[in-house]
């Protein structure tokens, strides 16, 4: 096993080691910039530096709002007025979603898109401080730093519409306010309504632990409501004249646990029990499972979804009962472009990596102790570009869906301690403070600048659509959503 880097120094004398690593990184970010010769990207730069604060306060405020998938009312309105305000054409409430929206300045070829959330996570209120204390008893957190991405999307195409207004560079900016990431749907609803069919190319990013185009995909996923029909009885008097969806429920889980041993290893299956009857001494007359079906391709869903199907089918059949499966919702894996990774990869290098204060390494120190973990600092450096995986770790994205209608390039910035629990108080707490309002401004800048390359550049443009089309294959998108697939039985 190889050894993680400790990007911090020795814990003797913590507060006052803590400061070399500013210190050091310093020269090289001077060096970085001021090796950035094209002015176009020293606009860009300077656009969002001189938006900043704008920006923070951004951020902060939909931290603080912090509304879940699909109520993310406010949040919404305050990025679609904020670019109102700087000139964007506004459209509210697209694919029929109240919280989703776009954004759009400038006319013509070439339509650079930049995706945007802004939804939280249920459960997960924290305080900006460095030991779990909740901020408001049961409300949401941003616990995957989206009060962050949000902001630095529509920061750079801020900048980029600056550039457009003075004539640098021609075309069209987009940035699509995109709800609902965390139950995977948004975008989805948005592609199917045909929302990013006349793009050029397509940017993302999402806060990180480290700094990195990316160069991994996703899985691809799909979630299924299985419901079981059977009928009630005495559980104890007449147990016989009744038939029970819970038995069949149960027989199907048997069912799909006995499966794993035939899937490949990048399959993923897991499940709950949303229904199992209601008192013991009645037979249950409903019962039900949610699902959920993942592999590094949609074509693997697919497969694994047909032996699903059947094992449904032979659960009900065992059992004497009805049954029905439906689906709810599903993404595909993302399509990796290596050709704009390696832009950003060099922009991301113009820019220099991100300095830490004292006080914000203390922060880290601190989340790292309270979690009982090895304290490794917080990594601000720029890593290597990657080599694609031949399957992703895990986690699906409806960011997956964008990139086989349009190429997606994709960036990570650093916004909490290195190696961090994900989805946790955590990332709330750093997503509140300076360490994730850096990271924002990093992604702001390094986003706007390779806007400018595409921009500017047919041929980059052009290679980066040939391999697009080239991963994408024959393969036709077609949205995973119970209005566009047959019925499953």
């Amino acid at each position: 096993m190889k050894s993680e880097p400790n990007f911090n120094l020795s814990h003797m004398n913590h507060r006052n080691t803590l400061t070399l690593p500013f210190l050091i990184l310093l020269p090289q970010i001077l060096l970085a910039q001021s090796e950035i010769g094209n002015i176009n990207k020293k606009a860009v730069l300077n656009s969002v530096d001189k938006h900043r604060q704008e920006l923070i306060s951004i951020s902060r405020n939909i931290w603080e709002l912090a509304e879940t998938a699909m109520n993310e009312f406010q949040s919404a309105k305050v990025l679609a007025d904020y670019a109102e305000l700087h000139g964007f054409k506004i459209l509210r409430g697209v694919a029929g979603i109240p919280t989703a929206f776009i954004a759009e300045y400038g006319a013509g070829k070439p339509i650079i898109g930049v995706l945007g959330e802004y939804d939280a996570l249920p459960g997960l209120s924290q305080k900006a401080q460095p030991f779990k204390e909740v901020l408001k008893e049961g409300a949401p957190g941003h616990g995957c730093g989206h009060n962050l991405l949000g902001t630095a999307g529509l920061g750079a195409a801020v900048a980029i519409k600056e550039l457009i207004v003075s004539g640098k560079i021609s075309g069209t900016i987009r940035y699509y306010g995109t709800p609902a990431e965390e139950t995977i749907v948004g975008k989805v609803l948005l592609a199917q309504a045909g929302l990013f069919d006349d793009l050029s190319v397509c940017l993302d990013w999402h806060p990180d632990e480290e700094n990195k185009a990316n160069m991994q995909s996703t899985q691809a996923a799909a979630e299924f409501a299985i419901s079981f029909h059977g009928k009630s009885s005495h559980a104890a008097v007449d147990p016989w004249n009744g038939r029970s969806a819970l038995d069949a429920a149960e027989l199907f889980t048997i069912g799909m646990n006995f499966l794993r041993e035939h899937v490949k290893p990048s399959v993923r299956m897991h499940y709950v029990f949303t229904k199992a009857g209601d008192v013991p001494n009645v037979v249950p007359q409903e019962a039900s499972v949610l699902l959920w079906i993942r592999d590094a391709k949609q074509s693997g869903v697919l497969e694994v979804m047909d032996r699903m199907k059947e094992i449904a089918s032979g659960a009900a059949l065992m059992a004497g009962v009805d049954y029905e499966i439906a689906l709810n919702k599903g993404v595909y894996e993302l399509l990796v472009n290596e050709t704009g990774a390696k832009v950003l990869q060099e922009n991301m290098k113009l820019i220099g990596p991100i300095t830490y204060s004292s006080e914000e390494l203390d922060f880290a120190y601190k989340v790292m102790k309270a979690y009982e973990m090895e304290d490794k600092g917080i990594n601000g450096a720029i890593k290597p570009l990657e080599s694609t995986a031949p399957y992703p770790d895990g986690g699906s994205t409806d960011v997956g869906d964008v990139s086989h209608i349009v190429p997606v390039i994709a960036l990570r910035a650093t916004i909490a301690p290195f190696e961090a629990p994900w989805h946790s108080w955590a990332i709330v707490a750093s997503s509140g403070m300076s360490i994730g309002q850096k990271g924002m401004l990093f992604a702001a800048k390094t986003l706007g600048i390779t806007m400018v390359d595409l921009f500017e550049n047919k041929k980059l443009l052009q290679e980066i659509q040939n391999e697009f089309i080239k991963r994408k294959g024959k393969e036709e998108w077609k949205a995973m959503l119970p209005d566009s697939q047959p019925a499953l039985r």
